[in-house]
Protein backbone atom coordinates (compact mmCIF):
# COMPACT_ATOMS: atom_id res chain seq x y z
CA UNK A 1 0.00 0.00 0.00
CA UNK A 2 1.54 3.34 -1.41
CA UNK A 3 1.72 6.08 1.42
CA UNK A 4 -1.32 8.55 1.36
CA UNK A 5 -3.74 6.14 -0.42
CA UNK A 6 -7.04 5.87 1.04
CA UNK A 7 -6.71 2.22 2.88
CA UNK A 8 -10.25 2.24 4.85
CA UNK A 9 -13.55 3.88 4.02
CA UNK A 10 -16.62 4.01 5.60
CA UNK A 11 -19.46 5.51 3.68
CA UNK A 12 -23.58 5.60 5.20
CA UNK A 13 -22.75 3.82 8.07
CA UNK A 14 -25.94 3.49 10.34
CA UNK A 15 -26.74 1.54 13.58
CA UNK A 16 -29.93 1.22 15.66
CA UNK A 17 -30.32 0.42 19.28
CA UNK A 18 -33.82 -0.37 21.13
CA UNK A 19 -34.82 3.77 21.16
CA UNK A 20 -31.59 5.13 19.72
CA UNK A 21 -30.14 6.15 16.47
CA UNK A 22 -26.49 5.60 17.57
CA UNK A 23 -25.08 6.53 14.05
CA UNK A 24 -26.62 8.18 11.42
CA UNK A 25 -25.15 8.08 7.75
CA UNK A 26 -21.64 8.46 8.90
CA UNK A 27 -18.55 8.61 6.53
CA UNK A 28 -14.96 8.11 7.26
CA UNK A 29 -11.28 7.87 5.06
CA UNK A 30 -8.28 6.64 6.58
CA UNK A 31 -5.18 6.43 4.27
CA UNK A 32 -2.39 4.63 4.86
CA UNK A 33 0.62 5.79 6.60
CA UNK A 34 -1.64 8.48 8.71
CA UNK A 35 -2.84 9.02 11.62
CA UNK A 36 -6.18 9.78 11.69
CA UNK A 37 -7.79 10.92 14.77
CA UNK A 38 -11.53 10.21 15.44
CA UNK A 39 -13.44 12.45 18.19
CA UNK A 40 -16.46 13.76 19.53
CA UNK A 41 -18.61 13.78 22.99
CA UNK A 42 -19.08 10.34 25.30
CA UNK A 43 -22.19 8.87 22.56
CA UNK A 44 -21.26 10.90 19.59
CA UNK A 45 -20.56 7.28 18.01
CA UNK A 46 -17.00 7.29 18.00
CA UNK A 47 -16.67 3.71 19.58
CA UNK A 48 -20.09 2.29 18.08
CA UNK A 49 -18.45 3.17 14.62
CA UNK A 50 -15.49 1.08 15.31
CA UNK A 51 -17.23 -1.60 16.91
CA UNK A 52 -19.02 -1.87 13.43
CA UNK A 53 -15.58 -1.89 11.77
CA UNK A 54 -14.36 -4.54 13.90
CA UNK A 55 -17.27 -7.04 13.54
CA UNK A 56 -18.47 -6.46 17.11
CA UNK A 57 -21.49 -4.71 16.11
CA UNK A 58 -23.24 -5.44 12.69
CA UNK A 59 -24.03 -2.19 11.09
CA UNK A 60 -28.02 -1.69 9.28
CA UNK A 61 -26.57 0.40 6.57
CA UNK A 62 -23.84 1.67 4.63
CA UNK A 63 -20.84 -0.14 3.24
CA UNK A 64 -17.11 -0.61 4.56
CA UNK A 65 -13.82 -0.89 1.99
CA UNK A 66 -10.46 -2.07 2.89
CA UNK A 67 -8.22 -1.25 0.55
CA UNK A 68 -10.35 -1.02 -2.01
CA UNK A 69 -12.45 -4.44 -1.73
CA UNK A 70 -15.74 -4.25 -0.02
CA UNK A 71 -15.65 -6.45 3.61
CA UNK A 72 -18.23 -6.95 6.08
CA UNK A 73 -16.88 -9.02 9.13
CA UNK A 74 -19.08 -11.06 11.40
CA UNK A 75 -16.65 -11.15 14.30
CA UNK A 76 -13.54 -9.78 15.67
CA UNK A 77 -11.15 -12.55 14.71
CA UNK A 78 -12.00 -12.31 10.83
CA UNK A 79 -11.66 -8.67 11.28
CA UNK A 80 -8.14 -9.48 12.56
CA UNK A 81 -7.35 -12.40 9.95
CA UNK A 82 -7.77 -9.91 7.17
CA UNK A 83 -5.26 -6.93 8.99
CA UNK A 84 -8.00 -4.76 11.16
CA UNK A 85 -6.94 -4.57 15.26
CA UNK A 86 -8.28 -2.41 17.73
CA UNK A 87 -7.00 -2.01 21.37
CA UNK A 88 -9.98 -1.44 23.12
CA UNK A 89 -10.26 1.37 26.21
CA UNK A 90 -11.83 -0.92 28.64
CA UNK A 91 -9.30 -3.92 28.49
CA UNK A 92 -11.03 -7.50 28.01
CA UNK A 93 -8.20 -9.41 29.24
CA UNK A 94 -7.56 -13.13 30.32
CA UNK A 95 -6.40 -12.07 33.73
CA UNK A 96 -5.07 -15.43 34.94
CA UNK A 97 -3.10 -16.43 32.63
CA UNK A 98 0.33 -15.04 31.41
CA UNK A 99 1.19 -12.30 28.40
CA UNK A 100 2.20 -14.78 26.00
CA UNK A 101 -1.19 -16.87 26.39
CA UNK A 102 -3.26 -13.60 25.91
CA UNK A 103 -1.13 -12.18 22.65
CA UNK A 104 -1.47 -15.81 20.83
CA UNK A 105 -5.10 -17.11 22.42
CA UNK A 106 -6.73 -18.98 19.72
CA UNK A 107 -3.59 -18.93 17.51
CA UNK A 108 -0.96 -20.83 19.63
CA UNK A 109 2.07 -21.99 17.52
CA UNK A 110 2.35 -26.19 18.25
CA UNK A 111 5.69 -28.39 18.40
CA UNK A 112 6.96 -29.66 14.95
CA UNK A 113 4.55 -32.60 13.63
CA UNK A 114 2.91 -32.61 17.50
CA UNK A 115 -0.90 -31.18 18.63
CA UNK A 116 1.29 -29.37 21.48
CA UNK A 117 1.57 -25.82 22.09
CA UNK A 118 5.87 -24.74 22.05
CA UNK A 119 5.76 -22.50 25.16
CA UNK A 120 9.29 -22.06 23.74
CA UNK A 121 8.09 -20.85 20.17
CA UNK A 122 5.43 -18.73 21.68
CA UNK A 123 7.98 -16.86 24.44
CA UNK A 124 10.45 -16.73 21.11
CA UNK A 125 7.73 -14.78 18.91
CA UNK A 126 6.38 -12.90 22.26
CA UNK A 127 10.04 -11.61 23.01
CA UNK A 128 10.26 -10.47 18.81
CA UNK A 129 6.97 -8.30 19.39
CA UNK A 130 8.23 -6.81 22.64
CA UNK A 131 11.47 -5.96 21.52
CA UNK A 132 10.62 -4.29 17.96
CA UNK A 133 8.48 -2.28 20.07
CA UNK A 134 11.06 -1.55 22.96
CA UNK A 135 8.27 -2.98 25.40
CA UNK A 136 9.89 -4.95 29.01
CA UNK A 137 7.66 -6.91 29.87
CA UNK A 138 8.10 -10.74 30.84
CA UNK A 139 6.11 -12.72 28.30
CA UNK A 140 5.83 -15.33 31.46
CA UNK A 141 3.87 -12.51 33.92
CA UNK A 142 0.60 -13.01 34.66
CA UNK A 143 -1.24 -10.23 33.59
CA UNK A 144 -3.21 -9.85 36.94
CA UNK A 145 0.02 -9.18 38.59
CA UNK A 146 0.68 -5.87 36.03
CA UNK A 147 -0.23 -2.56 36.49
CA UNK A 148 -3.19 -1.07 33.78
CA UNK A 149 -0.38 0.82 32.12
CA UNK A 150 1.60 -2.51 31.27
CA UNK A 151 -1.15 -4.31 30.28
CA UNK A 152 -2.25 -1.74 27.78
CA UNK A 153 0.79 -2.12 26.06
CA UNK A 154 0.98 -5.67 25.62
CA UNK A 155 -2.34 -5.38 24.07
CA UNK A 156 -0.58 -3.26 21.85
CA UNK A 157 1.70 -5.77 21.46
CA UNK A 158 -0.84 -8.04 20.25
CA UNK A 159 -2.11 -5.77 17.36
CA UNK A 160 1.24 -5.24 16.35
CA UNK A 161 1.57 -8.73 16.22
CA UNK A 162 -1.08 -9.20 13.61
CA UNK A 163 0.57 -7.69 11.12
CA UNK A 164 -2.35 -5.22 11.15
CA UNK A 165 -3.13 -2.45 8.29
CA UNK A 166 -5.83 -1.07 10.45
CA UNK A 167 -4.83 -0.41 14.22
CA UNK A 168 -7.70 1.43 16.40
CA UNK A 169 -6.44 2.92 19.18
CA UNK A 170 -9.60 3.89 21.93
CA UNK A 171 -8.34 6.13 24.62
CA UNK A 172 -4.80 4.64 24.90
CA UNK A 173 -3.32 7.04 27.07
CA UNK A 174 -5.47 7.35 29.93
CA UNK A 175 -3.83 4.93 31.94
CA UNK A 176 -0.48 5.64 31.13
CA UNK A 177 2.34 8.16 32.84
CA UNK A 178 3.65 10.81 30.51
CA UNK A 179 6.79 8.72 30.01
CA UNK A 180 4.79 5.94 28.47
CA UNK A 181 3.13 8.10 26.38
CA UNK A 182 6.13 8.68 24.89
CA UNK A 183 6.88 5.13 24.27
CA UNK A 184 3.67 5.01 22.48
CA UNK A 185 3.91 8.07 20.21
CA UNK A 186 6.98 6.10 19.00
CA UNK A 187 5.09 2.94 18.49
CA UNK A 188 2.58 5.13 16.78
CA UNK A 189 5.26 7.00 14.69
CA UNK A 190 6.99 3.55 13.83
CA UNK A 191 3.81 1.93 12.39
CA UNK A 192 2.88 5.08 10.38
CA UNK A 193 6.24 4.87 8.85
CA UNK A 194 5.13 1.03 7.72
CA UNK A 195 1.74 2.39 6.09
CA UNK A 196 -0.16 1.32 8.68
CA UNK A 197 -3.51 3.50 8.98
CA UNK A 198 -3.75 4.41 12.84
CA UNK A 199 -7.19 5.37 14.04
CA UNK A 200 -6.51 7.09 17.17
CA UNK A 201 -9.46 7.86 19.96
CA UNK A 202 -8.79 10.33 22.34
CA UNK A 203 -10.38 13.36 24.19
CA UNK A 204 -7.10 14.58 25.23
CA UNK A 205 -6.55 18.09 22.88
CA UNK A 206 -2.49 17.97 23.50
CA UNK A 207 -2.28 14.26 22.37
CA UNK A 208 -4.81 15.03 19.13
CA UNK A 209 -2.90 17.90 18.06
CA UNK A 210 0.34 16.61 18.56
CA UNK A 211 0.07 12.94 16.82
CA UNK A 212 -2.58 13.68 14.36
CA UNK A 213 -2.21 13.78 10.75
CA UNK A 214 -6.37 14.20 9.82
CA UNK A 215 -9.27 14.68 12.43
CA UNK A 216 -12.65 13.76 12.36
CA UNK A 217 -15.31 15.17 14.41
CA UNK A 218 -18.70 13.35 14.98
CA UNK A 219 -21.66 14.81 17.08
CA UNK A 220 -24.81 12.90 18.22
CA UNK A 221 -24.03 9.79 15.88
CA UNK A 222 -23.34 12.20 12.77
CA UNK A 223 -20.51 13.13 11.07
CA UNK A 224 -19.46 16.87 11.00
CA UNK A 225 -15.87 17.12 9.12
CA UNK A 226 -12.88 16.10 8.69
CA UNK A 227 -9.55 18.28 8.82
CA UNK A 228 -6.13 18.68 8.58
CA UNK A 229 -5.02 18.09 12.14
CA UNK A 230 -2.12 21.31 11.45
CA UNK A 231 -5.62 23.76 10.30
CA UNK A 232 -6.94 23.30 13.88
CA UNK A 233 -7.22 24.60 17.40
CA UNK A 234 -8.34 23.28 20.45
CA UNK A 235 -11.28 26.14 20.58
CA UNK A 236 -12.09 25.02 16.97
CA UNK A 237 -12.23 21.50 17.80
CA UNK A 238 -14.33 21.88 21.09
CA UNK A 239 -16.87 24.37 19.10
CA UNK A 240 -17.03 21.31 16.19
CA UNK A 241 -17.24 18.56 19.13
CA UNK A 242 -20.02 19.96 21.30
CA UNK A 243 -21.86 22.68 18.76
CA UNK A 244 -21.40 25.43 21.00
CA UNK A 245 -18.32 27.41 22.47
CA UNK A 246 -17.19 26.61 25.52
CA UNK A 247 -14.50 29.59 27.30
CA UNK A 248 -13.97 27.96 30.22
CA UNK A 249 -12.16 24.32 31.06
CA UNK A 250 -13.34 24.61 34.74
CA UNK A 251 -16.01 25.81 36.66
CA UNK A 252 -15.10 28.67 39.38
CA UNK A 253 -13.36 27.40 42.17
CA UNK A 254 -15.65 27.49 45.51
CA UNK A 255 -14.58 30.17 48.22
CA UNK A 256 -15.60 27.25 51.05
CA UNK A 257 -15.86 28.91 54.27
CA UNK A 258 -15.61 25.00 56.20
CA UNK A 259 -12.69 25.01 58.51
CA UNK A 260 -13.11 21.70 61.01
CA UNK A 261 -11.32 18.81 59.66
CA UNK A 262 -14.17 15.94 59.40
CA UNK A 263 -11.58 13.51 58.89
CA UNK A 264 -7.76 12.63 59.97
CA UNK A 265 -5.63 9.98 58.49
CA UNK A 266 -2.82 9.08 60.90
CA UNK A 267 0.10 6.75 59.90
CA UNK A 268 -2.10 4.76 57.59
CA UNK A 269 -0.04 1.70 56.65
CA UNK A 270 -1.17 -1.29 53.70
CA UNK A 271 -1.16 -4.95 54.58
CA UNK A 272 -0.15 -6.14 50.98
CA UNK A 273 1.28 -2.85 49.05
CA UNK A 274 3.69 -0.62 49.17
CA UNK A 275 1.26 1.92 51.02
CA UNK A 276 3.63 2.91 54.61
CA UNK A 277 2.64 5.85 57.03
CA UNK A 278 0.51 8.44 55.41
CA UNK A 279 -0.78 10.89 57.17
CA UNK A 280 -3.01 13.64 56.61
CA UNK A 281 -6.89 15.66 56.75
CA UNK A 282 -9.72 16.42 55.00
CA UNK A 283 -11.55 19.40 55.57
CA UNK A 284 -15.74 19.70 55.05
CA UNK A 285 -16.80 20.82 52.17
CA UNK A 286 -13.00 20.57 50.97
CA UNK A 287 -12.10 18.96 47.37
CA UNK A 288 -8.58 17.57 48.43
CA UNK A 289 -6.13 16.03 45.19
CA UNK A 290 -4.14 13.23 44.95
CA UNK A 291 -1.28 13.33 42.71
CA UNK A 292 1.71 10.89 41.93
CA UNK A 293 3.10 8.77 39.01
CA UNK A 294 1.93 5.63 38.00
CA UNK A 295 2.02 2.94 40.97
CA UNK A 296 2.89 5.73 43.62
CA UNK A 297 0.29 4.85 45.83
CA UNK A 298 -3.17 7.06 44.94
CA UNK A 299 -5.26 4.37 44.18
CA UNK A 300 -3.77 2.05 46.92
CA UNK A 301 -4.96 4.95 49.38
CA UNK A 302 -8.62 5.19 48.40
CA UNK A 303 -8.89 1.72 48.96
CA UNK A 304 -7.45 1.65 52.70
CA UNK A 305 -9.61 4.04 53.88
CA UNK A 306 -12.59 2.81 52.11
CA UNK A 307 -12.11 -1.08 53.51
CA UNK A 308 -11.10 -2.60 49.57
CA UNK A 309 -7.84 -3.45 50.86
CA UNK A 310 -6.17 -5.10 53.87
CA UNK A 311 -4.92 -2.46 56.38
CA UNK A 312 -1.51 -3.35 58.47
CA UNK A 313 -1.66 -0.16 60.48
CA UNK A 314 -3.24 3.10 61.17
CA UNK A 315 -6.43 4.93 62.53
CA UNK A 316 -9.29 7.31 60.12
CA UNK A 317 -11.25 9.56 62.68
CA UNK A 318 -14.32 11.25 61.47
CA UNK A 319 -16.17 13.79 62.75
CA UNK A 320 -14.24 13.17 66.19
CA UNK A 321 -14.42 9.60 66.37
CA UNK A 322 -12.10 6.79 64.96
CA UNK A 323 -14.13 4.45 62.93
CA UNK A 324 -12.50 1.53 61.29
CA UNK A 325 -13.70 0.76 57.95
CA UNK A 326 -12.88 -2.68 57.27
CA UNK A 327 -15.22 -3.61 54.39
CA UNK A 328 -16.47 -1.57 51.71
CA UNK A 329 -20.28 -2.08 53.44
CA UNK A 330 -19.00 -0.73 56.53
CA UNK A 331 -17.19 2.32 55.13
CA UNK A 332 -20.72 3.04 53.05
CA UNK A 333 -22.58 3.22 57.08
CA UNK A 334 -20.02 5.25 57.89
CA UNK A 335 -20.71 8.37 55.30
CA UNK A 336 -18.04 7.05 52.74
CA UNK A 337 -18.34 6.11 48.82
CA UNK A 338 -15.58 5.51 46.06
CA UNK A 339 -15.89 5.70 42.09
CA UNK A 340 -13.11 3.42 40.88
CA UNK A 341 -10.47 3.66 38.76
CA UNK A 342 -11.58 0.86 36.25
CA UNK A 343 -15.49 1.49 35.25
CA UNK A 344 -15.83 -1.69 33.66
CA UNK A 345 -13.59 -4.35 36.08
CA UNK A 346 -14.85 -2.74 39.29
CA UNK A 347 -17.15 0.18 38.64
CA UNK A 348 -20.78 -1.25 36.63
CA UNK A 349 -22.37 -4.87 36.57
CA UNK A 350 -22.48 -4.77 32.49
CA UNK A 351 -25.32 -7.10 32.31
CA UNK A 352 -27.64 -5.30 34.55
CA UNK A 353 -29.64 -2.48 33.48
CA UNK A 354 -29.32 1.44 34.24
CA UNK A 355 -32.01 1.20 37.08
CA UNK A 356 -30.25 -1.87 38.86
CA UNK A 357 -26.74 -0.13 38.68
CA UNK A 358 -28.23 2.87 39.97
CA UNK A 359 -29.84 1.32 42.89
CA UNK A 360 -27.86 -1.50 43.88
CA UNK A 361 -25.48 0.42 46.87
CA UNK A 362 -28.70 1.67 48.46
CA UNK A 363 -31.15 -1.44 48.30
CA UNK A 364 -31.93 -1.03 51.71
CA UNK A 365 -33.89 2.33 50.79
CA UNK A 366 -36.23 0.41 48.87
CA UNK A 367 -37.09 -2.55 50.72
CA UNK A 368 -40.87 -3.00 52.43
CA UNK A 369 -40.57 -6.01 54.47
CA UNK A 370 -38.75 -8.84 51.77
CA UNK A 371 -39.54 -6.93 48.48
CA UNK A 372 -37.93 -4.00 46.82
CA UNK A 373 -39.92 -1.36 45.38
CA UNK A 374 -39.99 -0.63 42.13
CA UNK A 375 -41.92 2.63 41.97
CA UNK A 376 -39.26 3.69 44.57
CA UNK A 377 -36.04 2.38 42.68
CA UNK A 378 -37.79 4.25 39.16
CA UNK A 379 -38.16 7.38 40.30
CA UNK A 380 -34.96 6.99 42.20
CA UNK A 381 -32.96 6.59 38.93
CA UNK A 382 -35.38 9.25 37.16
CA UNK A 383 -33.65 11.80 39.59
CA UNK A 384 -30.05 10.17 38.79
CA UNK A 385 -30.62 10.41 35.10
CA UNK A 386 -32.00 14.28 35.35
CA UNK A 387 -29.38 15.07 37.52
CA UNK A 388 -26.10 13.22 36.13
CA UNK A 389 -27.49 14.31 32.94
CA UNK A 390 -27.33 10.94 31.22
CA UNK A 391 -27.86 9.85 27.83
CA UNK A 392 -29.86 6.54 27.45
CA UNK A 393 -33.17 5.50 25.64
CA UNK A 394 -34.56 4.57 29.32
CA UNK A 395 -33.43 3.53 32.74
CA UNK A 396 -34.30 -0.68 31.61
CA UNK A 397 -31.18 0.07 28.79
CA UNK A 398 -28.16 -2.14 29.91
CA UNK A 399 -25.79 0.01 30.72
CA UNK A 400 -22.71 -1.88 29.02
CA UNK A 401 -24.65 -0.49 25.84
CA UNK A 402 -23.96 3.27 27.13
CA UNK A 403 -20.74 5.31 26.57
CA UNK A 404 -18.27 5.18 28.85
CA UNK A 405 -19.27 8.79 30.13
CA UNK A 406 -22.64 7.82 30.39
CA UNK A 407 -21.72 4.71 32.45
CA UNK A 408 -19.46 6.69 34.94
CA UNK A 409 -22.64 9.31 35.41
CA UNK A 410 -24.42 6.41 36.95
CA UNK A 411 -21.48 5.56 39.14
CA UNK A 412 -21.88 8.53 40.46
CA UNK A 413 -25.78 8.38 40.51
CA UNK A 414 -25.33 4.86 42.43
CA UNK A 415 -23.27 6.55 45.29
CA UNK A 416 -25.33 10.01 45.21
CA UNK A 417 -28.03 7.85 46.27
CA UNK A 418 -26.12 7.00 49.83
CA UNK A 419 -25.97 9.94 50.87
CA UNK A 420 -22.43 9.85 51.46
CA UNK A 421 -20.24 12.70 53.34
CA UNK A 422 -16.95 11.65 51.77
CA UNK A 423 -16.68 10.64 48.38
CA UNK A 424 -13.45 9.47 46.90
CA UNK A 425 -12.85 9.31 43.10
CA UNK A 426 -9.97 8.00 41.32
CA UNK A 427 -9.80 9.36 38.04
CA UNK A 428 -13.20 10.14 38.11
CA UNK A 429 -13.03 11.89 34.40
CA UNK A 430 -10.96 9.08 32.73
CA UNK A 431 -12.01 8.47 29.03
CA UNK A 432 -14.24 11.26 29.33
CA UNK A 433 -14.96 14.20 26.89
CA UNK A 434 -14.31 17.42 27.47
CA UNK A 435 -18.37 18.42 27.85
CA UNK A 436 -19.07 15.50 30.32
CA UNK A 437 -15.49 16.26 32.43
CA UNK A 438 -17.11 19.29 32.70
CA UNK A 439 -20.64 18.59 34.11
CA UNK A 440 -18.59 16.32 36.65
CA UNK A 441 -16.69 19.50 37.75
CA UNK A 442 -19.65 20.67 38.33
CA UNK A 443 -21.04 18.17 39.98
CA UNK A 444 -17.88 17.71 42.74
CA UNK A 445 -18.11 21.65 43.31
CA UNK A 446 -22.03 20.90 43.82
CA UNK A 447 -20.92 17.99 46.85
CA UNK A 448 -18.53 20.61 48.33
CA UNK A 449 -20.71 23.17 48.23
CA UNK A 450 -23.36 21.35 50.38
CA UNK A 451 -20.64 20.42 52.66
CA UNK A 452 -19.30 17.14 51.54
CA UNK A 453 -15.83 16.04 50.87
CA UNK A 454 -13.83 15.07 48.27
CA UNK A 455 -10.35 12.86 47.73
CA UNK A 456 -9.33 13.04 44.39
CA UNK A 457 -6.79 11.28 42.45
CA UNK A 458 -5.67 12.37 39.10
CA UNK A 459 -3.12 11.87 36.55
CA UNK A 460 -4.08 15.34 34.85
CA UNK A 461 -2.35 17.73 36.88
CA UNK A 462 -4.55 20.56 35.12
CA UNK A 463 -7.44 18.82 36.63
CA UNK A 464 -5.95 18.76 39.75
CA UNK A 465 -5.02 22.57 39.68
CA UNK A 466 -7.99 23.31 38.22
CA UNK A 467 -10.46 21.95 40.76
CA UNK A 468 -8.56 21.50 44.47
CA UNK A 469 -8.13 23.32 46.71
CA UNK A 470 -4.86 21.23 48.27
CA UNK A 471 -3.07 18.64 46.32
CA UNK A 472 -1.41 15.54 47.99
CA UNK A 473 1.58 14.46 46.34
CA UNK A 474 2.32 10.40 46.74
CA UNK A 475 5.88 8.79 45.80
CA UNK A 476 6.93 5.03 46.35
CA UNK A 477 4.22 4.57 48.51
CA UNK A 478 4.55 7.34 50.63
CA UNK A 479 2.93 11.09 51.05
CA UNK A 480 6.07 13.29 49.60
CA UNK A 481 4.42 16.25 50.44
CA UNK A 482 1.36 18.58 49.91
CA UNK A 483 0.85 21.68 48.08
CA UNK A 484 -1.75 24.74 47.79
CA UNK A 485 -2.79 24.24 44.56
CA UNK A 486 -3.55 27.53 43.76
CA UNK A 487 0.16 28.74 45.12
CA UNK A 488 1.90 26.26 42.98
CA UNK A 489 2.74 24.63 39.66
CA UNK A 490 3.10 21.13 38.37
CA UNK A 491 7.00 21.40 38.13
CA UNK A 492 6.57 21.20 42.09
CA UNK A 493 4.28 18.87 41.87
CA UNK A 494 6.50 16.71 39.55
CA UNK A 495 9.59 17.16 42.07
CA UNK A 496 7.47 15.56 44.50
CA UNK A 497 6.66 12.97 42.82
CA UNK A 498 9.83 11.87 42.05
CA UNK A 499 10.91 11.84 45.61
CA UNK A 500 11.04 8.56 46.29
CA UNK A 501 11.30 6.78 43.19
Amino acid sequence: MIQGQELLRMEGISKSFPGVKALDNVQLSVKAGTVHALMGENGAGKSTLMKCLFGIYHKDEGHIYLEGKEVNFSNSREALDNGVAMVHQELNQALKRNVMDNIWLGRYPLMKGLPLVSEKQMYQDTMRVFNELDIHVDPRTVMSRMPVSQRQMVEIGKAVSFNSKIIVLDEPTSSLTEEEVEHLFRIINMLRDRGCGIIYISHKMDEILRISDEVTIMRDGQYITTRQASELTKAEIIRLMVGREMTHQFPPKIQNPYTEDIMRVEGLTAQYSQLQDVSFSLKKGEILGVAGLDGSGRTELLENIFGAATRKSGTIVKDGKQIRNRTPRESIANGFALVTEERRATGIFGILNIQENTVVASLKKYLNGILLQSGKMSKATDSMIQAMAIKTPSQKTKIQSLSGGNQQKVIFGRWMLTEPDILLLDEPTRGIDVGAKYEIYQLIQNLAKQGKSVIMVSSEMPELLGVCSRILVMSGGRLAGEVDADNTTQEEIMTLAAKYV
